[in-house]
């Protein structure tokens, strides 16, 4: 299954009501959303039509999580701060939306998409969906940092092992699509802090030169599961039910992760 292909049945299995899109390029997997939606690149040239309603920034992404409310477009959505004496949005944040899916396909450097993962999940929770891009490199000089080659994934297939090594609270699952793969995120925290905290330490031990040694179990796609069998796991009702209905992380959680965990094969 192509990657344009998995995204659009991921739109329906998530039934997400709103997208998050970084690194938008000619826009092709843009034109697959149909809810409110936010777009950043900072030298996008779309040539897709695009049939929803979004809001298109020309900007990096740091610059644009840095402004003061960056997901204005999509007010009313979710909220991940509650009032859990009286099941309501604390005070101050009620105002606040929450990304149901994000996909994250800007910089092919993993400190850039690391960056951005941090940002993205500060608009998350438990129940977003976050999804990498080009994280199955077919050969050493398509991961190269310094890039030399045609097709070009760069080194973000690190982001695998710093999340599993610096947040094993969420569930990564890769998935076997064409042509370089995906990395499906769940389980955000928007208070974690640790990422950022640790981004020095990550950067100074990953940020290696070229050639990448990437490793045979990512090259041989050993741990990467079949898009299908993700796309008919059993768990996406119950996942979409709890976030409609604002079901906290404290019940939410557990069931969704040992569904994970049994679909991933962990």
């Amino acid at each position: 299954m192509k990657r344009h292909e998995f995204l659009r049945e991921l739109h329906k299995v998530t039934a997400n009501r709103n997208y998050l899109e970084i690194g938008v390029n000619d826009g092709r997997s843009l034109r697959l959303s149909r809810v409110p939606s936010i777009a950043v690149d900072p030298a996008f040239k779309v040539t897709s039509e695009i049939r929803c309603d979004v809001h298109l920034v020309k900007a990096t992404s740091d610059d644009f999580f840095a402004r003061d409310n960056p997901l204005q477009h999509l007010r009313g959505g979710r909220h991940p701060w509650r009032n859990l004496r009286r099941g309501r949005p604390a005070l101050g944040h009620w105002r606040r939306p929450v990304l149901d899916l994000s996909f994250i396909d800007g910089m092919h450097l993993f400190e850039y998409a690391l960056r951005d993962f941090i940002n993205v999940e500060r608009h998350s929770d438990w129940a977003s969906v976050i999804v990498f891009d080009d994280m199955l490199p077919r050969s050493a000089d398509e991961a190269a940092r310094d890039r030399h080659t045609t097709a070009w994934t760069g080194d973000v297939y690190k982001l695998t092992e710093i999340l599993a090594r610096h947040r094993p609270d969420l569930v990564t699952v890769l998935v076997d699509t064409e042509p370089t793969g995906q990395l499906l995120v769940f389980g955000a925290d928007p208070r974690s802090r640790v990422l950022s905290q640790r981004y020095d330490e990550i950067l100074g031990e990953f940020a290696v030169p070229d050639p990448q040694k990437v490793p045979e179990t990512v090259l041989d796609r050993v741990r990467a599961v079949p898009p299908e069998t993700l796309l008919t796991a059993g768990f996406w009702r119950p996942l979409t039910r709890a976030r409609n209905r604002g079901l906290s992380r404290t019940r939410g959680w557990d069931p969704l992760r040992t569904a994970l965990t049994q679909v991933s094969g962990l």
